[in-house]
């Protein structure tokens, strides 16, 4: 199977591994991986400069139970650098991103907790940028990462399938998504996946809908991606619908990539009114296996409010370091 296939199907069948985590304890039975990045990011818009910069750290451990059968858990924490407004510094956010645990077998695995939704892994044929992209891929809570959720995801030979359910915990919100993914030894890979939540207090004030498919195709230093979403009560619109196009070529240690995304509400289909209208281009470096250096620019064609103004471009330069 092509490199890059199998990249994406390792990615969304490993729920409990990072790809640059270093083991720290093993013995017969059990394990245990820290693994993580520490990422610059500054993005210049309008002429000023936001410090996006963040730190990922996470904890996988696997414990075997018989030959066949093991008990994983796994946490990944994101802290980001804070900023200041007029003199006051801006919480910075920093969340849980990963936080569940399960058991596993040959047949896949079951965990709960706070996990990836199912349409990640469509959404990852082409989010594939460094930095942005992803425009046309936004996902409701139960296809997204949700606290709450009790998932199964199974690998098998070239398919890849999951499934997830997230419960009520009190927010009037419950709902579930599923997805599977398919790739053929020529390079050509396939993905579709679907999701729906209620909301509302007493969950028929609005049902929540969103169907992606996806395709991508590999071949020697090339790697193309297509994605397209057609959703109901989202993103503020009755009807969405919208696309991303990505494509990405690799010449030695420099990566090139570029997307295009578009997302519009049905009901009001002006291109000047969509909800996401931009092209995207980034380079990359790896200098090595851990460190990566990058510059990413975002051309904007979305209005961002009634009054008509556009989006302001951006620029963002970045350095990456994995561990």
């Amino acid at each position: 199977m092509n490199k890059n296939l199998i990249a994406l199907a390792v990615a969304a069948a490993t729920l409990s591994g990072a790809a640059q985590a270093a083991e720290v304890y093993s013995d017969e039975t059990s394990s245990l991986a820290i693994g993580g990045r520490i990422e610059a990011r500054a993005a210049v818009k309008d002429g000023d400069v936001t410090d996006n910069t963040r730190t990922r750290v996470n904890i996988g451990a696997k414990s075997d139970i018989t030959d066949s059968v093991y008990g994983l858990g796994f946490f990944e924490r994101e802290f980001r650098a804070g900023t200041e407004v007029a003199g006051v510094k801006v919480s910075p956010n920093d969340e849980n991103r990963k936080l569940y645990a399960g058991i596993g077998s040959d047949y896949g695995q079951v965990v709960y907790g706070k996990i990836d939704g199912s349409l990640g892994m469509i959404t990852d044929f082409t989010d594939i940028m460094a930095y942005h992209g992803n425009e046309a891929g936004g996902k409701i809570n139960a296809a997204d990462r949700a606290s709450n959720s009790l998932a199964y995801i199974g690998s098998f030979d070239n398919l890849v399938v999951k499934a997830n359910y997230v419960f009520d915990n009190g927010s009037n919100e419950d709902g579930y998504s599923a997805g599977a993914m398919y790739t053929l030894d020529m390079g050509l890979g396939f993905g579709a996946g679907y999701a729906q939540q209620e909301t509302g207090a007493d969950k028929t004030d609005k049902t929540e809908k969103q169907a992606f498919a996806a395709v991508s195709y590999a071949i020697s230093d090339f790697y193309f991606a297509g994605l397209y979403q057609d959703a109901r009560n989202t993103n503020g619109a009755e009807k969405v619908r919208g696309y991303e196009l990505a494509a990405k070529y690799t010449m030695d240690k420099l990566v090139f990539t570029g997307t295009f995304n578009y997302l519009e509400d049905k009901d009001n289909s002006n291109s000047d009114d969509a909800l996401a209208n931009s092209y995207a281009v980034d380079a990359t470096y790896y200098f090595t296996n851990n460190f990566r250096t990058y510059a990413s620019y975002k051309l904007d064609q979305a209005k961002t409010d009634v009054a008509g103004e556009r989006n302001k471009d951006e620029f963002v330069l970045g350095a990456r370091y994995d561990f």
